[in-house]
């Protein structure tokens, strides 16, 4: 797959070929042009990541050439190159919605950090764990989707994800906070299918003391939280109609009223929500209210199911693998063909989740250096798909599994930390560590000193 270009933007031809040597170098794929017109028609074709732009040009300037580029393409980042005397008119661009600003004269290396702070840090269309806040994928669609994140990112929008459990709906949405001008205050999140219908308005909308019976303290509600910051309205297709009205006059006002309390608090906040049920449909139906969700669905992302994204089974089984192993101290473990060949094959019905708890498992249970198919337990009674809790609460089955593994083996081993170790192919520091969670000791028999049972 072909990186996304960033387009250079300067009149002067220099500067312009200079800029572009250093990119190439660097790994980035760029290309240049002498002028604001050529850049709106070089974006008008589409797939460009990054716009570096002079501020002072001819014809139409940097700042002009912002505002039009960003109204045909609102993703797209922009990053201004200007001199000491147009500093102010730098500013101005960022409060409109430019990601930053480079003051001339500045070092290439200047400019690479400022790329690297603006678009992630990629050079390739492979989007890594890191830049993008453990959204992982080489799929055209996704990359999309990141690339027009990063820019809706920067404006106040309200935003609606939609997709199935386990897309990584709620990643994406931490991803949009995170590069939003409200990133310095934390995410504020709550769960709308899991708190009981009755304590929800609470929850959102705080109560005073006495509000009602065991309303003993004034609760600060998440609305007045998330002031300065985002609310993620997690799973918000599952809240009820008589709330949902209430909901609307808060995102509509931008003010809140606590449950009991007398006068509203203005609260300054951008809303995120995330539901893997079709919104239009709920409309259609009577269970959504058709001005709420117009007022939330300013944005719409809708996230590809992993079986329709199959290029990234081999990036997601690598990362979830490297990080059990290196999480337990255990070597690497490689994939065999048929085994990825399997997981490929498969439906994923829990998508991302489901691989996650598939290749974790896997990796605790296979005693080898290489995944083969029968470690996957794809057919077995274990597998994720035959077991909803595991899906919603891989971490604890997860737990659970590896405790028994340990303590299998160490009975197995009449109790030797030494022999389980090797037979685990963990380390003696790491399985220490692990018993220490597990249990009351019992003697070691290998070494008089204390050690586990089952």
């Amino acid at each position: 797959m072909h990186a996304r270009p960033i387009l250079i933007v300067d009149d002067e031809p220099a500067m312009r070929e200079a800029i572009l040597e250093v990119l190439n170098r660097k790994g980035y794929e760029a290309l240049g042009v002498a002028s604001g017109r050529e850049a709106l028609e070089r974006i008008d074709r589409g797939g460009i990541r990054l716009v570096i732009t002079d501020v002072r040009m001819p014809e139409m300037d940097g700042l002009h050439l912002l505002r039009e580029g960003r109204r045909r393409a609102p993703w797209l980042s922009f990053l201004l190159m200007t001199a000491f005397g147009t500093v102010e008119q730098a500013v101005q661009a960022v409060k409109e919605g430019a990601s930053d600003y480079l003051l001339k004269p500045f070092t290439m290396e200047e400019l690479i950090d400022k790329i690297r702070a603006v678009d992630g840090g990629s050079c390739s269309g492979k989007e890594k764990a890191g830049a993008n806040g453990g959204l992982i994928t080489g799929d055209g669609r996704m990359l999309e989707i990141l690339e027009t994140a990063r820019g809706v990112a920067a404006s106040d929008v309200n935003v609606v994800i939609t997709g199935e459990s386990g897309t990584g709906k709620e990643l994406l949405a931490r991803y949009i906070h995170a590069h939003s001008p409200r990133r310095a205050h934390p995410l504020v999140t709550v769960n709308c299918a899991s708190i009981p219908e009755t304590l929800l308005e609470s929850e959102l909308f705080g109560h005073e003391k006495g509000a009602f019976t065991g309303a003993d303290h004034r609760r600060t509600g998440k609305f007045e939280l998330a002031d300065r910051s985002t609310l993620l309205l997690d799973e918000i297709g599952e809240m009820r109609v008589p709330l949902q009205a209430k909901l609307l006059r808060v995102v509509q006002e931008k003010e809140v009223e606590r449950v009991g309390g007398e006068k509203p608090v203005a609260v300054d906040f951008r809303v995120l929500a995330t539901t893997n049920r079709d919104l239009a449909r709920e409309v259609a139906d009577g269970r959504f209210r058709e001005d709420l969700y117009y007022r939330l669905n300013v944005i719409h992302f809708h996230l590809p199911a992993l079986r329709e994204r199959l290029q990234d089974i081999p990036l997601l089984v690598d990362h979830f693998s490297r990080e059990v192993t290196q999480r337990l101290g255990m070597p690497p473990k490689a994939v065999s063909a048929g085994a990825m060949k399997a997981l490929q094959e498969r439906p994923w019905r829990g998508n991302v989740r489901e691989l996650r708890n598939v290749i974790e498992r896997a990796v605790v249970l296979c005693r080898a250096l290489q995944l083969g198919v029968e470690d996957l337990l794809l057919g077995d009674r274990l597998a994720a798909r035959e077991r909803p809790d595991a899906l919603s609460q891989p971490a604890h089955g997860l737990r659970a599994m590896e405790k028994d593994l340990i303590l299998k083996t160490l009975k197995e081993a009449g109790g030797n930390r030494t022999q389980t170790a090797r037979r685990l192919g963990i380390s003696v520091r790491t399985l220490r560590n692990k018993l220490k969670e597990y249990g009351p000791p019992i003697r070691d028999n290998s070494s008089g000193s204390a050690c586990f049972s089952m």
